[in-house]
C-alpha cells in the first residue's frame, strides 16, 4: 500500500490539502522496529582482488525490544477497566469466569498490547469501531440481536488525520490493505463530525502495479456505503506515546518513542557488530610451510590434517632461522576483545535506553552484580516518571474507547447498558513502584500514630475492616509492629 497515492486520491477527489512528507519519518521508524534499515544496515565491502560484496550490519533489533518493553510496562494482564454499571459492564467486559463481551470478542487484551507497542514505533495507534450485520433505517444504522462490534488495531501508517483541533483527531481516514478471497483492495474508511454527527464513509479500491493510482471497487456483501451516527461521539480512540512531536506538531500524529534516538540505535548496532565481527574474523590462524604439504592428481594442496600425517621428513636446516625457531609453522591467534566489546555494548545500551524514557539502567548484563532495593528503585527514577506520564494517554484512549462501545451498545445494538457509565483504569504500578518500600513506610507511619494498625491489615493483607479490627485486639503489645497499641 502506497500512503501517498491514498493522500493524492483524498486530495484530488474531496478537496483536502493534506501532505504526505510525514509518513516517511513513519516509514523509517517501521524499518528500524522491523530491525533492518536498508541506508544504515547494508554497505559494500571492497575484497582483496576488486571483487565488490554486499554486508549487512549486524543488528540487536533494539528498536522493537524498546517497544516491546513499553507496551509491557503500559498495557499487561494487571490493567483493570471498571464500569460501575453491571449490565454495562456484561455487555463490555463478559463474566471473569466465562469470558464474553465486546472486548473479549475481539482479543482486546492481546491486540490492545500489540497495538501499544506499534504505537510507540510509529508515534500513533488507533482503536476503530465498526459492525457486523447491521442495516440501515433512514440514513442511520441499527442492528438487532445478531449485530456485533469488531474492533480494528491500526498503527499511524494506517491513520490520516483531516482536521485536528487542539491538538486531537477530530476529522479522519483510515487506511488499511484487505485481502478477500484472495483478492487485495485498498479500503478506505472517513469520519467525518458535521453538525448533526459523524458521517461514515467506506470505499474500496484496487491499486495498479506500480503503486500510484486507485481504481475503485464494489463493496463487500452487507457493508455500507456511508452511514450517519446523529452523534458527536467518535467511533474510534486514538493512543500516541506522551513526547511532543518535534517534528510536525500540528499533523494530529505522534512521535516513535525513538525518533530522537536513532544515533543511539546505529550506536548499538556498529558495536554490536564490531563484537561479532571480532569473533567472525578471530579464529586462529595456522600459517604451514610448503614442505608440510602434498598435492593429489589434479595438484590441490592438501595439509597433514586431511590426511591426518604425522610423520615427514625434512634435510637440513633450512627451516631453522638465526634464532633457532622452527619456520615450519607459525600460529596466530587474533584478540577477540571480548570485554571491550561487552562494554562499549553496554554504554551504547544506557544511551539508548535514557533517550527512549526507560532509564539508564534499564538493560544491563552485568547479572553477577547485587544491588539493594533502594539501589534499584534509585536507577528507575526516570522510567516511574516516565510511565507515569504515558499512562495519561493510554487512560484517556482506554477510556474513549469503552465510552464509545456503551454508546454503540444503546443507540445502535439497543443493548441495556448506560453510555454515562463512570469508566476507571487502573494500571499495574509494580513495576515501577517498591512495594517494600511503600510497606516499610506504612509500618512507620503506624510506630508514628499517623496510621491504624486495621488501616495496614487492610490494605497489606486483604481483610476487611471488621476482620482487621479483630485481629488487631488478639495482638500482643508484641505483635507486629511491636510497642504498644
Amino acid at each position: 500500500m502506497n500512503i501517498t497515492t491514498v493522500i493524492n486520491y483524498l486530495n484530488k477527489e474531496r478537496g483536502y490539502n493534506i501532505s504526505a512528507d510525514y509518513y516517511d519519518n513513519i516509514i523509517v521508524w517501521w524499518d528500524w522496529w522491523k530491525g533492518y534499515y536498508k541506508p544504515f544496515h547494508s554497505f559494500k565491502e571492497i575484497v582483496g582482488d576488486g571483487t565488490v560484496i554486499d554486508r549487512k550490519l549486524y543488528t540487536l533489533k533494539m528498536a522493537k525490544k524498546v517497544c516491546e518493553d513499553w507496551a509491557s510496562i503500559l498495557l499487561n494482564e494487571k490493567t483493570e477497566i471498571i464500569i460501575d454499571d453491571k449490565s454495562s459492564s456484561l455487555f463490555v467486559l463478559g463474566k471473569e469466569e466465562e469470558a464474553g463481551g465486546v472486548l473479549n470478542d475481539n482479543l482486546f487484551w492481546t491486540k490492545a498490547n500489540e497495538l501499544v507497542e506499534k504505537a510507540f514505533y510509529s508515534g500513533t495507534g488507533a482503536f476503530v469501531l465498526r459492525f457486523n450485520k447491521v442495516k440501515l433505517l433512514g440514513n442511520k444504522v441499527t442492528g438487532d440481536s445478531n449485530s456485533s462490534i469488531r474492533i480494528e488495531y491500526l498503527p499511524a501508517i494506517n491513520i490520516i488525520p483531516l482536521t485536528v483541533k487542539q491538538g486531537q483527531i477530530i476529522d479522519v481516514a483510515f487506511v488499511s490493505e484487505v485481502l478477500n478471497r484472495g483478492e487485495k483492495f485498498i479500503y478506505i474508511e472517513t469520519h467525518i463530525l458535521e453538525s448533526d454527527g459523524y458521517v461514515i464513509t467506506n470505499q474500496y479500491f484496487k491499486e495498479d502495479a506500480s503503486g500510484e493510482s486507485l481504481t475503485e471497487c464494489s463493496l463487500p456483501e452487507g457493508m455500507l456505503k456511508s452511514f450517519r451516527t446523529g452523534e458527536n461521539v467518535p467511533l474510534f480512540s486514538i493512543i500516541k506515546p506522551n513526547i511532543v512531536n518535534n517534528i510536525d506538531e500540528y499533523i494530529g500524529l505522534g512521535t516513535s518513542v525513538y525518533a530522537n534516538a536513532i544515533d543511539n540505535l546505529e550506536g548499538v548496532d556498529l558495536a554490536y557488530n564490531n563484537f561479532n565481527r571480532d569473533f567472525k574474523l578471530g579464529g586462529k590462524k595456522v600459517f604451514l610451510n610448503e614442505s608440510l604439504t602434498q598435492r593429489d592428481s589434479e595438484g590441490k594442496v592438501i595439509t597433514p590434517d586431511d590426511v591426518a600425517q604425522q610423520l615427514f621428513v625434512r634435510f637440513g636446516d633450512e627451516f631453522i632461522d638465526k634464532d633457532g625457531k622452527n619456520n615450519l609453522i607459525h600460529e596466530f591467534n587474533p584478540s577477540l576483545r571480548v570485554a571491550e566489546n561487552k562494554d562499549g555494548i553496554q554504554g551504547q545500551l544506557d544511551y539508548l535506553s535514557f533517550k527512549c524514557g526507560l532509564g539508564t539502567k534499564h538493560y544491563q548484563f552485568n547479572a553477577g552484580n547485587i544491588v539493594t532495593a533502594t539501589q534499584y528503585m534509585g536507577d528507575k527514577q526516570e522510567l516511574i516518571q516516565n510511565a507515569s506520564k504515558h499512562y495519561i494517554n493510554i487512560k484517556d484512549a482506554l477510556k474513549s474507547l469503552v465510552c464509545s462501545i456503551l454508546w454503540v451498545g444503546k443507540t445502535i445494538l439497543n443493548q441495556p447498558v448506560n453510555p454515562d457509565a463512570l469508566v476507571t483504569i487502573t494500571f499495574d504500578d509494580s513495576y515501577v513502584i517498591d512495594k517494600e518500600s511503600e510497606r516499610i513506610r506504612d509500618q512507620q507511619e503506624v510506630r508514628d500514630g499517623l496510621k491504624q494498625k486495621w488501616e495496614y491489615r487492610v490494605k497489606w493483607y486483604g481483610e476487611d475492616e471488621e476482620k482487621a479490627k479483630e485481629m488487631v485486639v488478639q495482638e500482643s503489645n508484641d505483635g507486629l509492629f511491636g510497642g504498644g497499641e
